[in-house]
């Protein structure tokens, strides 16, 4: 895979990455938005490769879909020139009940032309070192149903206080954290898209833009992990390693493939392929163990954490992609057996 020039000059600016991953990125000219989703995959999966880390392509990842799906598609002008340059970070979940609409309880009012938000986030993506974060809130309520509205929240805005996020200690350098608002005010062009469908018409699209998107890296970590298991040169390790290397490659073949059909609209087309790149993942990650096991030579700390961080991303969210697992099972399993 041909080298990102922009990848290197930010290297060369930013010896430590693994440290904090932002310095150097503008100068070189990876924080620009990139054109397309797939330009975002490609870029992901180089900086897992070049550098060991899953946790660089989050960070740097989350940067450019927040703007791109979020920004750059519901934006006014103005919002879209304002955040080109800036980090946002989207907060939707809440602590203990996740990210499901009806029992979020983050409420802003609007009065006049200021907003009033009060409530408390949790696992804000890159919320540390975000200029602004975009949050989620209920404005109405209609027969039973929430309404949501979002709104770009400036971090140091009065009334917003960062919380650190203990017990999540993968995915290195990302960071998270939760968030309490507390009456915190912003002006009515802080709100983002259309008053009272933000959940549905932007937060839902964004989970599944997440999970296409997020297959990317986990190519560039098995890229990263196949040379490091070349130790060994007996008939059945080349086997095994061969084995490895052929499935990366159905891996990259599909995860392109998931990711153009969202560039082109067309993603409920691929969402089956969308669940098989997560099996797969997991699979190769078990025969990447595996190999280990049965051939290294010796522990090789890149490679054991580089397997704990794809063992945190296939974690997370794990609930709801079972459940789109086994849906797939469904027309199967209501489909006359078979006689013969």
């Amino acid at each position: 895979m041909p080298t990102d020039p922009r990848i290197e000059a930010w290297l060369a600016r930013n010896p430590t990455p693994a440290t904090d991953p932002f310095p150097g990125m503008a100068e070189s000219g990876l924080l620009t938005p990139e054109p397309s989703y797939t330009a975002i995959a490609a870029t992901k999966a180089a900086l897992v490769e070049r550098t060991g880390l899953l946790g660089i392509a989050s960070a740097w990842g989350g940067r450019q879909l927040v703007y791109r799906h979020f920004i750059q598609t519901f934006g006014t002008d103005e919002q879209r020139a304002e955040y080109k340059t800036k980090a946002v970070s989207v907060a939707i979940s809440e602590p203990k009940v996740g990210a499901h609409p009806k029992l979020l309880t983050t409420k802003a009012t609007i009065d006049n032309d200021t907003v009033k938000i009060t409530g408390e986030k949790a696992w804000v993506s890159n919320g540390p070192s975000a200029d602004a974060i975009l949050v989620f809130a209920v404005t109405a309520e209609e027969a039973g149903r929430k309404r949501y509205s979002a709104f770009l929240v400036p971090r140091t805005a009065p009334g917003v206080k960062i919380n650190d996020t203990n017990g999540f200690h993968a995915l290195r350098p990302s960071r998270h954290c939760g968030l309490t608002l507390d009456n915190v005010q912003v002006p009515v062009s802080a709100q983002l898209g259309p008053e009272g469908s933000a959940y549905e018409r932007m937060a839902l699209p964004f989970r599944d833009i997440e999970d296409a998107v997020g297959t990317v890296p986990l190519l560039g970590a098995f890229r990263f992990l196949l040379p490091r298991l070349a130790t060994n040169h007996t008939d059945e390790a080349a086997l095994h390693l061969g084995a490895l290397v052929a499935l990366t490659a159905v891996f990259e073949a599909t995860s392109n493939t998931v990711v153009a059909s969202l560039d082109q609209n067309r993603l409920n087309h691929t969402k089956a392929a969308l669940v098989g790149l997560r099996v797969l993942a997991a699979d190769l990650a078990a025969r990447v163990k595996t190999h280990i096991l049965r051939f290294a030579p010796a522990p090789n700390p890149a490679s054991e954490t580089m397997l704990s961080d794809i063992d945190a991303v296939l974690g997370i969210a794990r609930g709801p992609r079972d459940a789109r697992q086994a849906r797939l099972a469904a027309p199967l399993l209501a489909a006359p057996h078979p006689s013969v």
